[in-house]
């Protein structure tokens, strides 16, 4: 099932702490782990979940709303995904689900 949801990392979220001082970006891995708990509470299911590939295109700022979107799953069970924010692509890749739990 395609869908899509806004995603919004905490202004307070730790990882800005080291990430990086004075100007503070969204590292890939929490976009990544965003993603994630997205797909999870829009598809069921649980992980692991194994990335297939990820690009990282554009810098997110705290509290910047990035609109997540996915596709169907292909024939070997991946899920496209693409990130947005203001009209800008952020990110994009494939993850594929583990078993449901």
């Amino acid at each position: 099932m395609s869908g899509t949801c806004m995603l919004t990392i905490a202004a307070d979220h730790p990882a800005f702490a080291g990430h990086f001082p004075g100007r503070p970006i969204v590292p890939g891995v929490v976009l990544l782990d965003e993603t994630v708990i997205a797909l999870e509470a829009a598809l069921g299911g649980g992980g692991p979940w194994a990335l297939g590939s990820a690009k990282f295109l554009s810098p997110v700022t705290p509290g910047e709303p990035v609109e997540l979107r996915w596709q169907d799953p292909g024939p070997s069970g991946a899920i496209a995904f693409s990130l947005t924010s203001g009209g800008r692509a952020v990110a994009s890749g494939t993850l594929t689900p583990g078993p449901a739990r």
